[in-house]
């Protein structure tokens, strides 16, 4: 038994232009974003409250991931750490990533001269600085992955210039 190939609805018939409505969707859509992880103002027809309550769930989700991706600096912060990344969140959506959260939480707190305790904020400094460059920290295992291959290479050339 041969089955006949099912025809979705419409078929044959003009497209319809779908333009202007999912345009107006795609905007739609942008300012409830915006409302839940910028903090602008809640969409007409939203409930404002709850857009609130689900705004602070995602800054804390978002604070609780890049304390497990950066746990320096729930240590190097202490106590401080949730209520100051729940402030840095509270208008900036996240950038592109939880690292590079991360690094700009950090860069954000150094740049209003926070922590104000000065050994917490040469830490902080000193931990922003080993990973905003584009080499990895001094003591992370990969640096001296590359010191040691640097050397062995160096060892080879030397030995292939004896030759």
């Amino acid at each position: 038994m041969s089955r006949r190939p099912e025809v979705p609805a419409g078929a044959g018939l003009p497209a319809a232009d779908t333009g202007p409505a999912r345009e107006r969707l795609a905007l739609a859509q942008a300012a409830l974003l915006s409302a839940l992880v910028a903090g602008t103002p809640a969409p007409e027809g939203f409930d404002r409250a709850r857009l609130r309550v689900q705004s602070r769930a995602l800054a804390a989700k978002r604070a609780s991931v890049v304390a497990k991706v950066a746990p320096e600096l729930p240590e190097i912060l202490g106590d401080a750490y949730r209520p100051a990344f729940l402030d840095y969140a509270h208008h900036r959506p996240m950038p592109g990533g939880y690292r590079q959260d991360a690094l700009d939480f950090a860069a954000f707190l150094l740049a209003q001269d926070r922590p104000v305790d000065p050994a917490a904020r040469q830490r902080l400094t000193r931990w922003w600085r080993d990973r905003a460059g584009p080499r990895p920290p001094s003591g992370h295992p990969a640096s001296r992955l590359v010191r040691a291959a640097g050397g062995r290479a160096r060892t080879l050339r030397r030995a292939l210039r004896r030759r």
